[in-house]
């Protein structure tokens, strides 16, 4: 059995059919997503459909969560909130009630997903260094968990101490715990433009992250079009 794990996705549909096509290759029958299905690139609809009909668990992320309300967004960057007021527009009510009945965290098999963080999940904090990490560790209750919300894809280990691991791949040991970021399908941000997602083969107990060309000029076309900021088309080729 291999998982595919993939998250923000941020309505790139390109990014998204290019991950998906790449999972099936690789002999993936099952699919996680873990959030922010919506936001920054212009195809929040056509990518929560795709990811509706896969059938498969799916948590909140934040962008998700915004998408759904109408309060203000001043709070925000603001980038992501221009993206955010567009994407309320473009979503219908079903697509904002799927949102919103979403969990914040879900326990799949024998592994967990959350977007952001177990400590507090719908705080929307970001971990990026192992010391953010271990608040996460402390309420993980599976050996294994994946998340995203950063963006950039990586391995934290706890086995006493907490390690923080920048690899492609990774054998599950007994004994330790994972905390994983599968990175992000539709816009990365670790200086790398491809599109990031980890395969969880169950068999031989590794999870691996794959990078996929995927055909950005089309994507940063789309956000052109749409009336979105440039700088959202220009940041994706930079990775950032």
């Amino acid at each position: 059995m291999k998982y595919a794990i993939f998250g923000d996705i941020h309505a790139n549909l390109e990014a998204l059919h290019t991950v998906l096509e790449d999972a099936a290759t690789r002999g993936c029958d099952q699919y996680v997503c873990l959030g922010d299905v919506v936001g920054y690139n212009a195809n929040p609809r056509e990518c929560l459909e795709i990811v509706r009909g896969l059938d498969c668990p799916v948590v909140k992320g934040n962008h998700d969560e915004e998408a759904c309300l109408n309060t203000s967004l001043e709070c925000l960057n603001p980038l992501a909130a221009h993206a955010l007021k567009w994407t309320r527009d473009a979503l219908e009510q079903s697509d904002r009630d799927w949102l919103s009945a979403l969990k914040l965290v879900r326990q799949v098999r024998d592994f967990t997903i959350v977007h952001a963080t177990l400590d507090t999940p719908g705080g929307w904090g970001y971990v990026t260094n192992k010391f953010d990490a271990m608040a996460s560790f402390s309420y993980q209750f599976t050996s294994l968990c994946f998340h995203g919300h950063t963006h950039t894809p990586r391995f934290y280990v706890k086995h006493g101490s907490v390690e923080a691991l920048a690899v492609d791949e990774i054998h599950l040991e007994t004994g330790k715990k994972y905390f994983i970021n599968a990175g992000s399908v539709g816009q990365p941000r670790d200086g790398d433009w491809r599109a990031s997602y980890a395969v969880y083969d169950v068999d031989n107990q590794s999870v691996a992250i794959h990078r996929l060309e995927y055909d950005i000029e089309t994507t940063q076309q789309k956000i052109r079009d749409a009336g979105l900021p440039e700088m959202l088309a220009t940041r994706l080729a930079a990775g950032k």
